[in-house]
């Protein structure tokens, strides 16, 4: 049996994101503005919340299709407040139509937001090499700079520590421990 990261527990949905997803670099704008906005859904709560989740965000934000989220009026957003395949939280809701709006102008402006976000790490996944669960580090000097200019973007729900999150999930940074099967699988796409 192959040894994971401690913190996926035996939850087979968790498991499933640990050894397909969690760490794997993401290059595809939609596959990106989704982890963006699924991380900032997961403020405050923890992601085997939102993994639970996952579809209904999806059938919810148009297949997290940026472009169709820029657009949804304020009457679609507050209907979806009634919706509870999501987090009902306002902020959090009305917070993706921002963010995709934002988003859509760094991909205007970079020519696509993978090119912008993956600059900050030079282009190439981070590899740690952690040995313990209580190593990882929650923020990180790039983290910080990452959500300072996304915030000076307009960007809602981007603090370090969600940056940081979505850095480990995309891939940006590979965060498996050294015991763990996926962090040589991982290092292996960067």
């Amino acid at each position: 049996m192959n040894q994971r990261c401690g913190w996926c527990g035996t939850d087979p949905l968790y498991m499933d994101y640990h050894d397909t997803e969690w760490g794997v670099p993401v290059r595809d704008d939609q596959t990106l503005f989704e982890f963006l906005l699924l991380e900032g859904a997961q403020a405050g709560l923890a992601w085997i919340t939102v993994l639970r989740k996952r579809e209904g965000y999806r059938k919810a934000f148009a297949d997290f299709n940026a472009k169709k989220v820029a657009k949804l009026s304020d009457k679609a957003l507050d209907k979806l407040l009634t919706n509870p395949a999501i987090i009902r939280n306002k902020l959090k809701v009305h917070g993706a139509r921002k963010n995709a709006r934002a988003f859509l102008e760094v991909q205007a402006e970079f020519g696509s937001f993978s090119d912008y976000i993956w600059d900050f790490v030079d282009g190439r996944p981070i590899q740690n090499d952690f040995s313990a669960l209580d190593q990882l580090p929650a923020t990180s000097p790039i983290s910080d700079a990452l959500s300072k200019d996304l915030k000076r973007r307009g960007f809602t729900f981007v603090g370090s520590t969600i940056m940081y999150a979505h850095m480990q999930a995309t891939g940006m940074v590979n965060d498996h421990l050294v015991t763990c099967f996926r962090h040589a699988e991982c290092a292996a796409l960067a």
